[in-house]
């Protein structure tokens, strides 16, 4: 596990503060370095099996399914990777891996695993874009042509920036020398106003290395034993092979993105789900404007899950001025020497780490989400319904309580709805769990009790919906009691600790209770309750989305 808090990494914490962070990016899979990177430049891991995949570890083998610096190519977008060549680009140079982590690119461009590339030859795009660099070894800095084209207004349209191994913020490499890194791509990008103007640099990592993340990635129902979607899954399922077991591709943990750019300023958060995929996407809408460009590698689930990056933006309002950063000068490595590896002592007194006070602006989601549930205990079942009246569709995973079993994966696009039957324990009771992106969560908890009218049996049926005030960014319960006697509801607000609300409904009737959510800007987290079932739970929590930008959840950053 790690955690790095602001005096260990204080420019990261400030380049976030100045621009946009996105937390919710996730890698694409659940996999190492190589095949998240396949992503990026691809769209995918040659699911289908053509080219030499499906690829989920570091073989490295050679491949040639298409990659979309090819797409870009077709298009007459200019493109280029920006490297240190080190030993070589090639078979004998490892790709542009060596053993001194201070000269290379360590492996990292991917695109040199493809046969397309490998066979190239000087003259060929794919030659002169992905397998040229600087030689720092021999004579240079790192960032000798990159200086120059953007000195020259020559620097391409779509560029990709590979970093030396001690620059990775690999383990155990420290994450300040990948901050002199940035600072230096930084420098150089402002240094021309007219480059800068028209330049977005997105910074982000190819996967977690293994660090905890307690948020459960989405990812695709390959069956109907798994779950069930709206749009196709196909390809986003590994059937498995004789060294690894069967799974869905991903969505792998999380993984910070840093958005700079004069669109992004602010100390924005956007928490739409993104992963490496967005990146093209993001590009495609750049620039597919008077082109036809449009990635065919990237599934229809990811398309539908996944989004392009556009809303951690606000285009109508650029601002260049570049902030004042902390310098990074004391982070340029002392030596050109690999080091032992450091293995941090946990402390004797252990506690879970706080985030910092306070909340920071919030680009508008494209969510809105609502569940449906309905015990039916004649039948044994608990018929449960996703509807998705939002922008984007949306990857939901519905837990059972106290089961061992994985949970069930549900997809719903963009205005659809999705109805399961989920089964109820032996007694008639049930507890059922719903996660969705942006913190949207439902408990749906109680029992089922097989009533009869002709039992002459007084009983309450307790049942509650929701409703969103778009306008205003609030939300409507609505109490309902369709049983024959009267129960009263406690909603616990975690906002409002101090004073529970209580209503009771008659039989057969039903109470609208509207709850104004305005000085926690539009958050919310309700728990229901009532005093004639001890087992019945209606928790609700998340934002109400407006189509305006919001500010982060209050209760994760209280001091």
């Amino acid at each position: 596990m790690a955690y790095l808090t602001r005096q260990d990494i204080p420019f990261h914490y400030q380049l976030a503060d100045a621009f946009t962070i996105c937390d919710a990016y996730h890698c694409s899979g659940m996999t190492p370095t190589d095949p998240n990177r396949y992503y990026m430049w691809t769209g995918w891991v040659g699911n289908d099996g053509s080219g030499g995949g499906p690829v989920i570890d570091n073989a490295e083998a050679g491949y040639g399914w298409s990659t979309f610096p090819e797409v870009l190519q077709q298009a007459g977008i200019s493109w280029k990777i920006y490297q240190d060549i080190g030993t070589g680009l090639n078979a004998a140079g490892s790709w542009g891996w060596t053993s001194d982590a201070y000269i290379g690119n360590y492996g990292d461009n991917s695109l040199l695993y493809f046969n397309q590339y490998r066979n190239a030859q000087p003259g060929n795009p794919l030659f002169d874009n992905a397998r040229t660099g600087t030689n720092v070894a021999v004579s240079g800095g790192y960032f000798d042509i990159l200086k120059q084209d953007v000195q020259d207004n020559t620097l391409p349209q779509v560029s990709w920036i590979v970093a030396p191994e001690a620059y990775s913020e690999h383990p155990n490499w420290p994450a300040n020398y990948g901050a002199w890194y940035v600072d230096q791509v930084l420098q150089i990008l402002t240094s021309n106003p007219e480059v800068w103007s028209k330049t977005v640099l997105l910074v982000t990592y190819d996967e977690n290395d293994g660090f905890f993340d307690h948020v459960a990635p989405p990812y695709a129902p390959w069956s109907s034993a798994a779950g069930l979607s709206t749009v196709d899954t196909n390809n986003e399922y590994f059937a498995g092979n004789s060294t690894y077991s069967a799974g869905p591709y991903g969505l792998g943990p999380r993984v910070p993105m840093l958005v700079v750019s004069p669109w992004s300023k602010g100390g924005w958060v956007c928490s739409e789900t993104f992963d490496h995929t967005s990146i093209i996407r993001f590009i495609e809408r750049r620039f597919g404007r008077h082109h036809t460009l449009s990635e065919s590698n990237i599934t229809a689930w990811r398309r539908a899950v996944c989004g392009d990056l556009t809303r951690a933006f606000d285009f109508a309002n650029p601002n260049a001025a570049f902030p004042a950063l902390p310098s990074t000068s004391g982070y340029v490595p002392p030596d050109q020497q690999r080091h032992p590896d450091y293995v941090p002592i946990p402390p004797l007194v252990q506690a879970i780490p706080q985030q910092e006070p306070g909340v920071r602006p919030a680009r508008a989601l494209p969510y809105e989400l609502f569940v449906r549930g309905l015990p039916q205990p004649n039948q044994g079942k608990f018929n449960i319904e996703f509807v998705n009246s939002g922008q984007a569709g949306a990857a939901l995973s519905v837990y059972a309580a106290h089961s061992t079993g994985a949970p069930r994966a549900y997809t719903v696009e963009a205005g659809e709805r999705l109805k399961d039957q989920l089964s109820l324990n032996a007694d008639g009771s049930y507890g059922f769990s719903v996660h969705g992106p942006n913190g949207f969560f439902r408990r749906l908890a109680g029992k089922a009790a097989v009533t009869h009218w002709w039992s002459g049996t007084d009983a309450a049926i307790p049942d509650v919906a929701e409703g969103y005030d778009v306008a205003n960014g609030n939300i409507q319960l609505t109490l309902k009691n369709v049983g024959n006697a009267a129960c009263q509801f406690t909603i616990f607000n975690a906002y409002d600790r101090n004073n529970p609300i209580r209503r009771s409904v008659a039989g057969g009737d039903s109470v609208d209770l509207y709850v104004d959510l305005r000085a926690q800007y539009g958050w919310y987290d309700l728990r229901v309750t009532v005093d004639t079932d001890a087992s019945f739970e209606r928790w609700l929590a998340g934002h109400v989305e407006t189509g305006s930008s919001s500010m982060s959840d209050p209760a994760l950053g209280r001091s």
